[in-house]
């Protein structure tokens, strides 16, 4: 696909947000009280309807037509062996995503959710059958040699993820889960983490896909080096958010910034999945302020970093299950759960159903 690159720096941070609508949120809390249970027996859950009604804009909300954007892209920090595996691994779990195959598609059919692999930075040459053509470039550079990509990449992506949005609206998609894949990307959220949050590289980095401890060490030390070259920028936070993000980055971060841009732009909700959407989703609300409301986490997750993001977006994870698995699984995860809360939002007997008596909100 043939990418325009009509937006710009000054357009990305001059973008606004329209807040969710509180009055929506307070109706559907108050249809909950009226379910023959205790208040806020469904806890999390009940905040969970409450959002994504305030969202949309309605007191019926809709998670039906569902869909999972998965950003894969390569990542030329790769070549100081950060990973267990090699780039080729990326198009491979591309490919398997394209035919239905992988883990989030086997996954995704168990929630009823149609997966949409995107090719946002794959290095590799032709068009991936069943995933869709956004790339950018054939992966970031190596960021200890020269930053990872150009301002024009990175707002090529993120524009991207604002394209893919609006057609998902267009569509009539309810909620959208977000997914990456790609080898080495880790290593770049843990540097981008550390940098925008001005924070010990010990704290964030963890083992991946799965690092032996030389394998930790090396990686921990390219994140320290990362740090050493692009962690004097004191300038406004969006402008540096944006270096930093063009200096270690990946273009499945950038792409999935766009997914949660434009998500708030249309009015649907998006669901959060491991560390390295957190990170896309922390970018978004620094670029375009008001995009978190839209946002809902999935899991804790086991990668360092993920639930100091949450805390940052002030939002709380309704899975604990220790999850790392990546192509948005995670998120994937949380739909099952959301249709039995839906149900009993939807279908519950009332109090007066049964004839019994109200319980009442206390302040």
């Amino acid at each position: 696909m043939n990418l325009q690159n009509n937006l710009t720096k000054d357009a990305l941070f001059g973008m606004e947000i329209s807040p969710i609508d509180e009055s929506v949120y307070k109706k559907i809390k108050q249809n909950w009280d009226g379910i023959s249970k205790p208040i806020d027996g469904l806890g999390d859950f009940e905040d969970a309807i409450s959002k994504i009604g305030a969202v949309q804009g309605t007191e019926r909300p809709g998670i039906n037509k569902r869909t999972v954007v998965i950003m894969c892209a390569d990542n030329g920090i790769i070549e100081e062996g950060v990973s267990q595996t090699g780039k080729e691994v990326t198009y491979q779990v591309a490919k398997m995503l394209g035919e239905g195959k992988s883990t989030a598609n086997t996954m995704g059919r168990a929630a009823s959710a149609e997966c949409l692999p995107v090719d946002i930075g794959i290095d590799h040459e032709g068009e991936i059958s069943g995933v869709i053509d956004y790339k950018v470039s054939k992966g970031t550079s190596n960021f200890l040699k020269t930053e990872a990509m150009t301002g024009e990449d990175a707002l090529m992506a993120i524009e991207a993820g604002i394209e893919i949005m609006d057609k998902l609206s267009k569509d009539g998609i309810d909620i959208v889960a977000t997914g990456e894949m790609g080898i080495g990307n880790t290593t770049t959220t843990s540097a981008l983490l550390c940098l925008l949050l001005k924070e010990d590289p010990e704290a964030f980095v963890g083992r991946g896909a799965g690092l032996d401890d030389e394998g930790l060490l090396r990686k921990l030390n390219v994140v320290k080096r990362a740090v050493e070259m692009y962690g004097t920028d004191e300038s406004d936070s969006k402008e540096r958010a944006f270096r930093h993000l063009c200096q270690v980055g990946g273009l499945d971060i950038a792409g999935l910034c766009g997914i949660f841009i434009g998500g708030a732009i249309n009015h649907i909700p998006v669901v959060i999945d491991g560390v390295i959407s957190a990170v896309a989703a922390f970018l978004a609300e620094i670029f375009v302020p008001g995009c978190r409301e839209y946002m809902l986490a999935s899991h804790t997750g086991r990668e360092t970093g993920l639930m100091r993001i949450l805390e940052k977006l002030e939002l709380k994870p309704y899975i604990n299950g220790n999850m790392a698995l990546g192509e948005g699984t995670g998120a994937i995860m949380l739909f099952p759960l959301l249709d039995v809360a839906m149900s009993l939002y939807s279908t519950g007997s009332t109090f007066d159903d049964g004839g019994i008596k109200e319980y009442h909100r206390f302040k």
